[in-house]
């Protein structure tokens, strides 16, 4: 993906959208992020489902430790680990199996990031959906956070929606929600990433790597 100028990103979304403009006006400034290990952060994104950012952190550590000296969990030695061994470390059987699966993508050559980034929003979600364990959610938080990609709009993200519906006074619910929140980002394109992290930001509710 072509690198964005973040200050055109920042006036395009203050001049498409006045709530947005409120938001971006009264929040800290968001820098680009470096692009990161795709396999390392999907591994931390399993770690990371359905518990608290504390947690998550404690138990990648323990994680971290099965990998000496380095702590960097090395796809071939990762699937020789037992479940036993995993679960020492806080992983559970089903997120055992779904390590396993993205340690075996990542040994077929599936998590190159020269290709990945190089891929449009959905070609990338049904690539990475074919691995056991991640969803269309997970792949969204990696083009945003892994790659910063600009233009990722997570509907589905709880955090994203209840900004939504706070800034926005939003009514709806299930399918209706989503069509306007979809219907409001239009005017964000091409920039719908910065404008969601701001979203994100003004609930203090960043999702944490």
């Amino acid at each position: 993906m072509p690198a964005y100028s973040p200050a055109q990103a920042l006036d395009h979304l203050t001049q498409a959208d006045t709530v947005l403009a409120g938001l971006i006006a009264r929040g800290r400034p968001i820098e680009p992020r470096p692009h990161e290990d795709l396999y390392l952060a999907l591994l931390r994104a399993i770690v990371s489902q359905q518990i608290s950012t504390k947690a998550a952190a404690a138990i990648w550590k323990k994680v971290q430790a099965l990998f000496l000296p380095d702590g960097y969990p090395e796809p071939a030695v990762l699937l020789q680990l037992s479940d036993e061994e995993l679960r020492a470390a806080g992983i559970s059987r089903q997120k055992a199996g779904y390590l396993r699966a993205i340690a075996d993508f990542a040994q077929q050559g599936q998590l190159d990031h020269a290709q990945l980034s190089q891929l449009d929003p959905e070609a990338f979600t049904q690539h990475l959906t074919q691995i056991k364990g991640v969803g269309r959610w997970t792949a969204q938080m990696l083009q945003m956070f892994a790659l910063d990609q600009p233009d990722v709009f997570p509907e589905g993200d709880l955090g994203i929606q209840n900004a939504m519906r706070k800034h926005y006074g939003l009514q709806e619910t299930g399918r209706a929600l989503l069509r306007r929140m979809t219907e409001l980002a239009e005017p964000w394109r091409p920039y719908r990433t910065l404008a969601s992290k701001y979203l994100w930001q003004s609930l203090d509710n960043t999702p944490e790597d």
